[in-house]
C-alpha cells in the first residue's frame, strides 16, 4: 500500500493532506525518512512528527450548511476555519471547498478514499447552486452561463442554467474552479449578492438550517461507497 493511502486510511488526513507531510519530511517508515512512493507493508512502522498513527475509528460523513464567513479549511490557525467551527471529536476534514463568501452544503468526512474519489475532475459529479444576482438576470445571460465562459485563460465547461426568479438563477457545474460561478457572472458584468451550493451530487441541503450539521443517512453513504469501490476497479 502507498503511504499516502495508509495515513489517509488512519483517518487523520486526505491522501492531498499526506503528500504534503511527506513532502516536508514529517513522516517516517521504520526510522527512515518517508517518500512519495513509499510503501508500507504490514508490520512496518510509521510515524508522523514522531508519534504513531491512531487506530482507524469509525467512518463519520458529515453534511453542513456551512454560514457565511467561514473558512473550508482543516488550518487551526487560520480564523473561523471549518473544523473548529462543528467542533467533531473526531478528526474530519472537509470534502472540496466552498469559499469563506458563500454558505450551503459541505461534506466532511475522516475518510481521505472519499475524498480524492468525490474531487475527481475527470468524474464530473455535479455540484448545484442557487445564486442572487444583480442587475436582474435576462435570457443572453443565462444563455451565456449555460455555454460556458471566459475567466482568465479557461473556457468553463458547459452548465445546466435555470431562470428561480427576478435576480436568481440555478446552476449544476460538474467542474470547480476557484470562485468559478463569482467569475462568471463578473466577466458577463453581473454581481453576486448571495451564492448557496443546494446539492452534491445526490446530497441535498433540504431545510437544514445555516451553521447546523447532520450525519448522512444510509441511503446517502451508500452511494459514495459504491463511487470509491468502482473507482479502486480502475
Amino acid at each position: 500500500m502507498r503511504l499516502n493511502k495508509h495515513i489517509s486510511e488512519s483517518g487523520v488526513a486526505s491522501r492531498r493532506e499526506a503528500d504534503a507531510w511527506i513532502a516536508a519530511g514529517r513522516v517516517t517508515v521504520n526510522g527512515a525518512k518517508g517518500e512519495l512512493g513509499t510503501q508500507v507493508r504490514p508490520g512496518d512502522v510509521v510515524l508522523v512528527d514522531g508519534e504513531p498513527l491512531p487506530l482507524r475509528r469509525k467512518a463519520v460523513y458529515l453534511a453542513l450548511h456551512k454560514p457565511r464567513g467561514i473558512s473550508s479549511t482543516t488550518d487551526g490557525a487560520v480564523p473561523d476555519n471549518i473544523v473548529d467551527f462543528v467542533g467533531h471529536p473526531e478528526r474530519i476534514f472537509p470534502v472540496g471547498r466552498l469559499d469563506k463568501d458563500s454558505e450551503g452544503l459541505i461534506l466532511l468526512t475522516n475518510d481521505g478514499d472519499i475524498v480524492n474519489e468525490v474531487l475527481r475532475v475527470e468524474r464530473g459529479h455535479e455540484k448545484e447552486y442557487l445564486v442572487t444576482v444583480e442587475p436582474d438576470v435576462t435570457d443572453t445571460f443565462l444563455a451565456m452561463m449555460g455555454r460556458g465562459v471566459r475567466i482568465g485563460a479557461e473556457m468553463t465547461k458547459p452548465a445546466a442554467v435555470t431562470r428561480a426568479g427576478p435576480n436568481r438563477f440555478r446552476i449544476v457545474l460538474t467542474q470547480g474552479l476557484n470562485r468559478q460561478i463569482r467569475r462568471m457572472c463578473s466577466a458577463l458584468g453581473w454581481r453576486v449578492k448571495r451564492l448557496v451550493r443546494v446539492r452534491i451530487m445526490h446530497i441535498r441541503l433540504g431545510d437544514l438550517p445555516p451553521g447546523r450539521w447532520r450525519d448522512l443517512t444510509e441511503a446517502e453513504v451508500k452511494p459514495l461507497l459504491a463511487i470509491l469501490a468502482h473507482g479502486k476497479k480502475r
